[in-house]
């Protein structure tokens, strides 16, 4: 096996995060020395001091939008990579346009444990139907599957019938690439009279994997996983199973430091409360430390019966920028934090956005601290300030728990 299969799947959680926050210090020391992105986002911080969670917490969380303005000032990484050592790499551009470069070395994108836990071995041949034009996404793959030991043909998107033609000669064992475009290529397939029928293991990612659509697949003789992965850090967490049975939840990537923080603040949430997941990665070409994918999703508190000891996460549950324009006046999640903030016993609240006639109308519901007894009217005053706008504040009794902190529930249809 490559060096990204050590003994991290099996050992205990607690030595594995030590390892990974011995290593942080040094880690972070390394990327304000040579990424001038870093250096000057980090100039306050003693990185000999970020040896836990709760230190790790106090760094800002560098979010898309911002990393954006940076590459737009700076092209192309906006000084958050080591650019000395990207030479002989690949550049992608992904929509936004983000760029992203290809760090050195086997495996970068740390997809080849998801491989492994989707049944992929070495010699297995993967038909890769990832897109290797302009963004990473089949990179990502291709790396993962070749770390493995296994062989993989790079189809690409588009092309059906050539691909299909491909498969049907070569026999691939297993395909890599969108949940969708599997289902195009059988059904072609049958509508050509060739035979994919080798391929019976397959790694999803790019789109949601429906209980319907796996429950076809499996039909038709394919066991089908997924990853949940991004441009910028590659393989974040990977489905496993038992007995080839799916498991829920995802294994968060044994490499990766993953917090779940409240949607516009820098905050953790408390275990299995959902909020935007937040990813520090360990690549020295490309050190991303507290980067905010601006995805929801939740821990799962409790330890995977597939026998892998590392947190796992709930999979990918929507997106947290929720910021949206109330009476021409945009309102972001974070003004709604420091509303909860600036007054006493709140526990979690949620603006409420509706058409009231032919205007906007906000509400504030707030859930409260267990016996506590929020200041309505502080809350009415400070969200005022904060938005500019005025709204009412309510109590609600059990908000729901599925990140939303700004729920727009107007009607675009009329």
């Amino acid at each position: 096996m490559s060096e990204h299969f050590d003994d991290l799947e099996t050992r205990d959680p607690h030595e594995r995060e030590e390892t990974l926050f011995a290593r942080l210090p040094s880690f972070i020391e390394r990327a304000i020395k040579v990424a001038p992105g870093w250096k000057t986002r980090l100039a306050d911080v003693d990185p000999h001091t970020i040896t836990s969670r709760e230190a790790l917490a106090g760094l800002p969380v560098l979010r898309k939008p911002e990393l954006m303005e940076a590459q737009a000032a700076e092209p192309p990484f906006g000084g958050f990579a080591d650019e000395a050592s990207l030479d002989g790499s690949r550049i992608f551009m992904s929509p936004g346009p983000v760029w992203e470069p290809q760090a050195p070395g086997p495996d970068p994108w740390l997809a080849a444990r998801a491989f492994h836990a989707a049944g992929i071995r070495r010699g297995d041949l993967v038909h890769n139907a990832m897109s290797y034009h302009m963004t990473p996404g089949g990179f990502i793959l291709d790396e993962g599957v070749r770390a493995l030991g296994a062989r993989v043909f790079p189809g690409g998107v588009g092309n059906t019938e050539a691909q299909v033609e491909a498969a049907s000669v070569l026999r691939p064992d297993a395909y890599a690439g969108t949940p969708d475009f599997l289902k195009v290529m059988l059904d072609k397939a049958a509508e050509m009279g060739r035979d994919l029928t080798s391929i019976r293991k397959a790694l999803v990612s790019g789109g949601a994997l429906f209980p319907s659509m796996r429950a076809e697949y499996r039909e038709r003789g394919v066991d089908v996983m997924q990853a949940y992965a991004t441009a910028d850090l590659g393989v974040i967490a990977y489905e496993s199973a038992v007995d080839d049975e799916p498991l829920a939840g995802m294994v968060v990537n044994e490499t990766l430091i993953v917090e779940i923080v409240r949607p516009g603040t820098d905050d953790p949430v408390p275990a299995g409360e959902v909020g935007e997941l937040v990813v520090t990665s360990f690549h020295p070409s490309y050190p991303l430390i507290r980067f905010g994918t601006g995805d929801l999703s939740a821990v799962l508190d409790e330890p995977s019966p597939c026998g892998r000891t590392n947190m796992r996460i709930k999979g990918w549950m929507g997106r947290a920028d929720q910021r949206t324009k109330v009476k021409g006046m945009f309102v972001d999640p974070k003004q709604v934090d420091a509303v909860v903030k600036s007054v006493s016993g709140v526990a979690r609240a949620r603006l409420v956005v509706e058409r009231d006639g032919d205007a906007d109308a906000m509400t504030l519901l707030v859930e409260p601290v267990a016996g506590a007894a929020p200041d309505l009217s502080s809350l009415a005053t400070a969200l005022a300030a904060q938005t500019k706008l005025r709204g009412s504040v309510e109590i609600a009794a059990d908000l729901p728990n599925d990140g939303k902190i700004i729920d727009d529930r107007r009607d675009y249809s009329k």
